[in-house]
């Protein structure tokens, strides 16, 4: 592996200007082709194997267009104080704002309040459904302006006027600012690191074609593989990270050899073949933890997890090609403003990392009990995860979602914003209109179901829907449990009728989904985690070496979502964050947490071990192969950590709490993993281990493969040398 990525970085960097142009060629295809291409259109959820699915399936099958996914907005009229919105004033008010909104353009119809009898037992409060022919994303900004003027109409008559649902929602989300951000703060901490605007630039340079490349990819083959407008977010986010982390190992390596003394073309290939080794393997963890998404059994997941692991294959490419063609434009770029103009390169010795590794090596049981300690303890509440799908009740009171939510809690009930919908196939009963009659009054008689809808039926008239609103909020537990009784019923009253039914609608499928996520996360981290302790015994060719970083992910993992139950779910210092309504975690946040925060800790265990292996097979004693380890990498971690730290703390200024949740969860895994893991519990655990941290049986040995990830081979070479400091660079090439 090593000689052949010598091989490669050195013929990068003799044919950059190739190169360099295949690279141009490549975005300059992918681009024009994500121009001619359709647009991507927006995919269904769809959760194959759960009951709400099965039933919203039966009701496409059944009712053909009832389930049209055309955008909805659920307007809320609310009477001033001691009024009622049935009031002359007030009911004309409504009326004609109701006739206002059904006016628009894109609007397939606009319900009347008073003619669907959507007004509360009190009279204070009202509601009028907006339909529209198109999706969310497809509505002009024209519709958007004379929903918010006719709501603006209703106000100035005095009432007091809120919207809910996915016509109101902005669209898009919130990526692109955080990502500015992110890649200006990993600008400065480049700079600082490497103290050479070229060292800082170039990772940020080529981080960006790679994920221009990826981009473009996924948009021009959106329609072909069915992508939609979401698959490319992770895609984003991770190529921008591990490619700025792969560029940075490779440039940092290049340095390390130019300080020996060797000549540019020769550094290039060195840092190619050694820190290119450790950047393939760091991202072969990467993609095994992406691509393992599939396992989880969301479509949609899926889809996002491999144009991710797409990006990241990008990513390392770029590393491996790009990055040696640019070091040969400007070999001297990219040293330290001290090295460019003395003309000597001086090999580093003790800096911030060596003298911590000391300190560790010097207290080696008391850090990792501090360590294992501190995070087991943030762990403790995630014993109290509860996963759900918060909604607009999450949202800030500042919204005008929220605050119809509110309203229409305080005025139809709590379980009125999260309905269930019953849909009930009669064929195997002898009478349908009187089964599915029976199953209504049956479930209207649950303790816990306040009201329900006359079922209505499709035309052939074997088939029923209907909905019943429960008494408590769609995140309520008690709602939980009221559907799994509702479920349970099932088997009884299909003997007595013939006919069956399922349970669908945003509640009960927010259910499923957490459930399903649930059954599913432990097969994930077990064929996730033992598919990169597979790949770093072959790296490591180590028995322990593995099991210690799978298990230090595990504990970085379960500390951060400790911290986000205890934050979001919990309210324990919520309000610092801006966190206003606490509820259960979002269903999908374990499963992301573990994704790409498994993929980012396997960088930093490769980046950091590798060199504290390279140091060891080349006749250091274990402690100082681990000195030798933090002396070159711990500064490339902490840099690469703060980049990652900074880009999704970004996030936590959002005004969407599940948007928060994400950042300040991936923020806080890399923090611990990056900082307690990686720099205080593996130097700790290495130095108790000693030479028994790098013990194999000889007959695994003899079996696996080998790789040089440290580069061994490149040590027996005559060109791995020192030779002569290359001579000082023509005054084009001088940056």
């Amino acid at each position: 592996m090593a000689t052949f990525l010598y091989r490669l970085g050195r013929l990068a960097f003799r044919k950059r200007w190739y190169v360099t142009l295949v690279w141009v060629a490549v975005l300059g295809a992918v681009g024009f082709g994500a121009v001619k291409a359709p647009g991507a259109s927006d995919e269904e959820f769809s959760m194959p194997g759960i009951e709400s699915q099965k039933a919203f399936d039966l009701l496409e099958q059944r009712f053909p267009g009832m389930t049209a996914d055309g955008a909805t907005a659920r307007v809320v009229f609310v009477a001033p104080g001691g009024e009622k919105v049935t009031a002359a004033g007030n009911k004309k008010a409504i009326e004609e704002t109701v006739a206002d909104l059904a006016d628009g353009s894109q609007v397939a119809n606009a319900v009347d309040p008073f003619q669907a009898r959507a007004v509360s037992h009190d009279g204070s409060t009202a509601y009028a459904t907006v339909t529209y022919k198109v999706g969310a994303n497809e509505l002009s900004d024209a519709s958007r302006t004379h929903l918010e003027n006719a709501l603006h109409q209703a106000q100035d008559a005095g009432l007091t006027v809120e919207a809910g649902g996915d016509a109101v929602s902005e669209q898009g989300g919130a990526g692109g600012a955080a990502e500015v951000i992110g890649v200006a703060i990993a600008a400065v901490v480049l700079l600082v690191t490497f103290g050479s605007l070229a060292a800082a630039g170039l990772p940020l340079l080529t981080a960006l074609v790679g994920v221009g490349v990826s981009m473009a990819t996924i948009l021009a083959l959106s329609e072909a593989l069915g992508l939609s407008t979401t698959t490319g977010t992770l895609a984003m986010m991770l190529g921008l990270a591990v490619g700025i982390d792969y560029a940075l190992f490779v440039v940092s390596r290049y340095r390390e050899e130019r300080a020996k003394g060797r000549t540019p073309e020769e550094a290039t290939a060195l840092a190619t073949g050694t820190a290119g080794s450790a950047v393939v393997f760091a991202g072969l963890t990467v993609v095994i933890a992406l691509a393992g998404l599939a396992v989880v059994g969301i479509p949609m997941l899926t889809k996002m997890g491999l144009a991710a692991a797409g990006a990241v294959v990008v990513a390392v490419l770029i590393a491996l090609t790009l990055v040696p063609a640019v070091l040969g434009f400007w070999p001297n770029a990219v040293l330290a403003r001290k090295a460019r103009k003395s003309g000597r390169l001086e090999e580093s010795g003790d800096n911030g990392g060596t003298r911590w590794s000391r300190f560790v090596l010097r207290r080696p049981v008391p850090v990792l009990l501090l360590g294992v300690i501190g995070l087991g303890a943030l762990a403790v509440p995630m014993t109290d995860l509860q996963l759900g799908m918060p909604g607009d009740e999450a949202k800030p009171t500042s919204t005008t979602e929220r605050r119809a939510y509110d309203a229409l809690a305080e005025g139809f009930g709590p379980g009125f914003n999260g309905p269930l919908t019953i849909v009930v196939d009669a064929r195997g009963a002898d009478d349908a209109k009187s089964a599915a009659e029976t199953v209504a009054k049956d479930i209207g008689a649950t303790k816990g179901i306040v009201s329900v809808s006359p079922a209505r039926f499709n035309e052939a008239g074997d088939t029923a829907v209907f909905s019943a609103v429960p008494a408590t909020a769609p995140t309520d537990e008690k709602t939980k449990d009221l559907v799994t009784v509702i479920r349970d019923e099932r088997p009884g009253i299909e003997s007595r009728t013939g006919a069956t039914y399922e349970v669908t609608g945003s509640t009960a499928l927010n259910i499923d989904i957490s459930d399903k996520v649930q059954s599913a996360l432990v097969p994930y981290l077990l064929v996730v985690v033992g598919l990169a302790v597979l790949l770093l015994l072959v790296v490591f060719r180590s028995l322990l070496v593995p099991v210690k970083a799978a298990l230090g992910f595990l504990l970085s993992v379960l500390a951060s979502l400790g911290v986000v139950v205890l934050v979001f779910q919990q309210g324990h210092g919520a309000e610092l964050l801006g966190v206003e309504q606490t509820g259960p975690i979002m269903s999908l946040m374990p499963i992301f947490l573990v994704g790409i925060v498994f993929g980012l800790a396997m960088d930093y265990e490769v980046f950091l071990v590798s060199r504290m292996r390279e140091a060891y097979v080349h006749g250091d004693r274990p402690d100082e192969a681990i000195t030798s380890g933090f002396r070159h990498s711990a500064r490339v971690v902490v840099a690469a950590a703060l980049i990652m730290i900074a880009v999704f703390a970004g996030f936590i200024g959002e005004s969407d709490s599940m948007i928060k949740m994400i950042g300040f969860g991936l923020a806080s895994a890399v923090l611990f993993d990056a900082f307690v893991v990686r720099m205080a519990i593996v130097p700790a655990v290495l130095a108790l281990l000693g030479d028994r941290a790098w013990w194999l049986p000889k007959w695994l040995d003899r079996a696996l493969p080998r790789v040089d990830v440290e580069g061994e081979a490149l040590s027996r070479r005559p060109e791995a040398e020192p030779g002569p400091a290359e001579p000082a660079e023509p005054a084009a090439a001088r940056v």
